[in-house]
């Protein structure tokens, strides 16, 4: 039997360099390191290959395009639609799954079926370095996923010492257009933002990703506008706001558009995306 998941002891766990906890609070322990996995997700294919594990990867979800040899993978659906047939067919000894975005019936069908199953949502920097190493103890890299888990964490603090006395300014991440889609303030986009002063102001809402309307964006006046549309070259979602000059953003032209593949994804390269919305709030703060 290639794999073993099961519940230790605290003091067994320890010293099982093949244990896991998801982010269910789940524990998965293998008899030998992964060595065929499928990622669910964009993201988790890039958490992976940052942990050093992405020659381990035989099988992907659309859409995962990074690292570049992440193209050449194959498919097995796309992150809410999986392809179970395809995807048994590869015979997998993991399955890295994405909590809120995958069907749940289809990885509970995987589960039931004797497929390990190892569930992520990092929701800040913190957690994007502890799924390294968590990745690092399943694929045997964990040496590799806790050096660059190390690196994000010195590099995330710099930027908050860098940033700690920046004034705060009022957000707005436009994340969809039709309808009308946003963050709210557990969602690692809101979080990245309050490293530099970002106050997001759908903070409260209660979905992670909300729809709202283009009326609650009017009420809540906010000074910047960030998207990502639907590319870094694509910037008419931002347009489309110039029509309301009653917002500061608009009247103080703070509008602002960011590589989506940069803030989107909760890995290691979300770093070099919330580095360049907190240059666009500089530049929001010295117009206001």
């Amino acid at each position: 039997m290639p794999w073993l998941a099961l519940t230790l002891p605290a003091t067994q766990s320890a010293l099982a360099e093949d244990c896991a906890t998801d982010v269910r609070g789940q524990e998965l322990c293998l008899d030998a390191p992964a060595q065929r996995i499928v990622a669910l997700s964009p993201g988790a294919t890039e958490l992976l290959f940052a942990a050093g594990a992405g020659d381990q990867v035989i099988a992907a979800v659309s859409f995962s395009d990074y690292p570049r040899e992440a193209k050449a993978l194959p498919r097995v659906g796309t992150h809410d639609r999986l392809d179970l047939e395809r995807l048994l067919a590869l015979s997998p000894d993991l399955v890295v799954g994405w909590r809120s975005g995958n069907p749940r019936e289809q990885l509970a069908k995987l589960e039931r079926l004797g497929v390990p199953v190892f569930m992520i949502e990092p929701k800040d920097f913190a957690e994007i370095a502890d799924t390294l190493n968590q990745l690092g103890r399943l694929t045997d890299t964990a040496k590799v996923a806790g050096s660059r888990a190390k690196k994000l964490r010195d590099d995330v603090a710099a930027l908050e010492e860098e940033y700690e006395d920046a004034a705060p300014i009022q957000v707005f991440y436009q994340v969809w257009d039709q309808p009308l889609m946003t963050v709210n303030g557990d969602h690692w986009i809101s979080r990245s933002l309050s490293l530099c002063g970002g106050v997001n102001v759908f903070a409260d809402q209660a979905p992670l990703v909300p729809r709202i309307s283009r009326e609650a964006v009017l009420a809540r006046a906010p000074q910047a506008i960030i998207t990502g549309g639907m590319g870094e070259s694509d910037s008419h979602w931002l347009a489309e706001w110039r029509a309301f000059n009653q917002l500061p953003a608009v009247r103080n032209d703070n509008l602002f558009l960011v590589d989506p593949d940069l803030v989107q994804r909760p890995t290691p390269r979300l770093l070099e995306g919330t580095r360049v919305m907190c240059e666009r709030l500089d530049r929001a703060r010295a117009q206001n």
